[in-house]
């Protein structure tokens, strides 16, 4: 993913190089992995706003939220992974959650 500031180029696929290509492949399938591991979250998290649902608890829950970003913080950094994007991410990941649990109590997920 190219970003507006940089320039685009194209390298023909004759021309890249081995290690590259290796770091490439290495990529793509951690990538693969994230998007099943996603998948496999959601599904946890549409059972959890089911139960909320149910229970009538509230979709979001910022205790739990601020829980998970102090420890998702904490992991990010044991793993030299910025603790900002962490919670950028992790972030991201409980709006869509959220929406998802708000949807489910509307009967519309």
């Amino acid at each position: 993913m190219a970003s507006d500031t940089a320039p685009t180029t194209t390298i023909p696929p004759a021309t890249i190089p081995p290690e590259l290509a290796e770091f490439r492949r290495s990529i793509d399938n951690i990538d693969s992995a994230l998007i099943h591991l996603l998948a496999e979250r959601f599904k946890c998290t549409r059972k959890v706003g089911e139960l909320k649902a149910r229970l009538d608890l509230p979709p979001a829950d910022p205790a739990r939220e601020a829980q998970q970003v102090a420890r998702l913080r904490a992991l990010a950094v044991s793993a030299d992974l910025a603790p900002e994007f962490a919670e950028t991410f992790l972030n991201f990941l409980v709006k869509e959650v959220i929406r998802h649990h708000e949807g489910i109590r509307k009967g519309v997920a």
